[in-house]
């Protein structure tokens, strides 16, 4: 996925200055992002709050950690389950 070059923190506050009432063509211009792009961070950031996002990220940090937990447990099931086969 390619890198932006706006931080979350910094998306939020460009929303919120069409929150304020400043046109939304004025706020792409100023900016240098196009309609979709800012539409498409509405989509994804709208509503939220700094402190939202933080606890966004550390909520997805957590699910991507038992992810993998699962992932290894699961493999290792596997394995158990295989080798049980063979020695029957």
């Amino acid at each position: 996925m390619k890198k932006s070059r706006f931080t979350e923190t910094q998306i939020i506050s460009i929303l919120k200055e069409a929150d304020a009432g400043v046109k939304v063509k004025d706020i792409c211009r100023r900016h240098g992002i196009s309609d979709a792009t800012y539409y498409n961070w509405k989509s994804k950031y709208g509503g939220m709050s700094a402190s939202d996002l933080k606890r966004l990220k550390e909520m997805e940090r957590e699910l991507s950690q038992y992810k993998r937990m699962y992932a290894e447990l699961a493999h290792e099931n596997f394995a158990l389950k295989d080798l049980i086969e063979k020695k029957l």
